[in-house]
């Protein structure tokens, strides 16, 4: 049974940082692209950031692109989002999720080409 588990959310201040953890086990986790998505109550989850299963490629959301960094090391089944510069709207819920399809040649932004989602970690940006 896959699973991930993210870890990392918290409080910070605007202009602080935050760094994102999902760890996932369970599945052949570098055969798989990565994604986060994040969530606002009474909004729908929205795409972040996606890293190719080599981590070769990534994308990025416009509204954190510069800000973000995806990365993820196969060697500990993990893959992490580096946040800084970080605003009040980049407060939400941020999940981590891995792609339904094995080695995908181009990544997908699609929340529905993500069949494992870990439980989310609450980020919260104070102004």
């Amino acid at each position: 049974q896959v699973q991930l588990v993210e870890s990392g959310g918290g409080l910070v201040q605007a202009g602080g940082s935050l760094r994102l953890s999902c760890a996932a086990s369970g599945h052949t986790f570098s055969s798989y692209a990565m994604g986060w998505f994040r969530q606002v109550p009474g909004k729908e989850r929205e795409f972040v950031a996606v890293i190719s299963w080599s981590g070769s490629n990534t994308y990025y959301a416009d509204s954190v692109k510069g800000r973000f960094t995806i990365s993820r090391d196969n060697a500990k089944n993990t893959v992490y989002l580096q946040m800084n510069s970080l605003k009040p709207e980049d407060t939400a819920v941020y999940y981590c999720a891995a792609d339904r399809r094995l080695f995908r040649v181009v990544v997908t932004t699609t929340p529905g080409e993500y069949n494992y989602w870990g439980q989310g970690t609450q980020v919260t940006v104070s102004s």
